[in-house]
């Protein structure tokens, strides 16, 4: 992703991760369904919980239909089988990217909406 002019952040756990989400703003994190400690759907419920705007992208060499509606259920962005191809997988990082671009923008305009509301002009 370095390569193609996308800044990235890593962790090797997920709840470094979650840390990481906590106090960084990110334009999508990409999960993958298992790892130690917390698997990809305890984590994407996590991050959720923390943030329902983040675009969160599964990784998974084990996909189901069940697994992939759940991540979907709990707010997933999207869910790709490993190996994932990196083209599609770029493209779905730059979308989650316009979308954070909208949902910030729509976020400014209501703070700004509520501000002019309340002040007597």
């Amino acid at each position: 992703m370095k390569n193609r002019d996308i800044d990235v952040t890593t962790s090797s756990s997920a709840k470094d991760a979650l840390g990481l989400a906590a106090s960084g703003s990110y334009d999508a994190i990409i999960l993958d369904l298992q790892m130690p400690e917390m698997d990809g759907l305890q984590t994407l419920e996590k991050l959720k919980a923390m943030n329902p705007d983040l675009q969160i992208i599964l990784l998974t060499g084990h996909a189901t239909v069940e697994k992939g509606v759940q991540a979907m259920k709990l707010g997933a962005s999207d869910v790709m089988e490993k190996p994932a191809d990196i083209q599609v997988l770029t493209e779905k990082i730059k979308k989650a990217h316009a979308k954070k671009i909208i949902l910030v923008e729509k976020e400014t305009e209501a703070k700004i909406r509520s501000i002019l509301s309340t002040k007597a002009w």
